[in-house]
């Protein structure tokens, strides 16, 4: 996978919701994030409504409502948690119901759902107190399903941008890590996530479902994308102009345009009980 100074960040994940810094700091341009940021395949989420025992859905960490607007599309009601209230702005305007809050904190207040769901966002919770308030708040056979993307770029663009960003950030956490990873370490990533929904104690055994796809970008849309990833978030503009110059640069070699490669993950369990 590329060297993204992406939203999952390069550290134990018992750790990664504790920087809230970087948590919060993609509604920095919201219109942005919404506009430019892919949205996650038709057949996902159709699988994960057909496994799930009803139609409320309960978005954690919602953002702009990317996934949610797919859900209520699939025939769900869709209520987002969020706790960046300019993401959670945005997600209205669309007509999305969204409470502002870190799902650690905030309060169901009685409400139970059929799916809990996570697009991009779990490693911002405390992964063992998520899935215990995940499964207070799931209804008996009800899913926690929590899911995210790992893209691979040509190298003829991976490697201009590692370049260009270890020269922008030399003191950046993310400044040694390869242009390219192996999605087998966002598989064990994920594996470890279910495991952690099999140690709250009331869900089944998870299980990883993978989905693989491809979108062809332009330079515009690449450029238009990048500055929403983690760490590009919160550069300063001069920092961050020249990164987005030798990636330009990049695709411009290569005729203006590239086709990007995503694998889409998955860990989801049932909750267990009758109550």
């Amino acid at each position: 996978m590329p060297i993204l100074p992406r939203e999952q960040p390069e550290q134990p994940r018992a750790e990664a919701h504790r920087a809230r810094g970087m948590a919060e700091s993609f509604g920095v341009d919201a219109q942005r994030y919404d506009r430019a940021r892919p949205p996650y395949p038709d057949v996902l989420v159709a699988r994960i409504v057909a496994a799930s025992p009803g139609a409320d859905v309960l978005d954690v960490g919602c953002g702009t409502g990317i996934a949610a607007r797919q859900f209520r599309a699939a025939g769900c009601e869709v209520l987002g948690v969020e706790p960046d209230e300019r993401m959670a702005a945005l997600a209205r305007t669309r007509g999305l119901p969204v409470e502002v809050g870190t799902f650690e904190a905030w309060s169901p207040a009685g409400r139970t759902f059929d799916m809990v769901v996570a697009a991009q966002s779990w490693h911002w919770v405390d992964p063992a107190a998520g899935a215990a308030k995940a499964a207070d708040v799931l209804r008996p056979g009800g899913r926690l399903a929590v899911f995210g993307h790992a893209y691979e770029p040509p190298p003829e663009v991976a490697e201009p941008f590692a370049a260009a960003f270890r020269k922008a950030v030399p003191d950046s956490p993310f400044k040694d890590q390869p242009a390219h990873r192996p999605v087998e370490l966002y598989e064990a990533v994920y594996a470890k996530v279910g495991a952690t929904m099999r140690e709250a104690g009331r869900f089944d055994v998870p299980e990883q479902w993978r989905f693989d796809w491809e979108r062809t970008y332009t330079r515009d849309q690449w450029l238009d994308l990048l500055p929403t990833t983690g760490g590009l978030t919160q550069l300063a503009p001069d920092r961050l102009a020249g990164i987005l110059d030798a990636v330009g640069r990049a695709i411009d070699s290569l005729g203006g345009r590239f086709t990007m490669h995503f694998t889409t993950l998955v860990a989801t369990a049932v909750r267990t009980g009758t109550s």
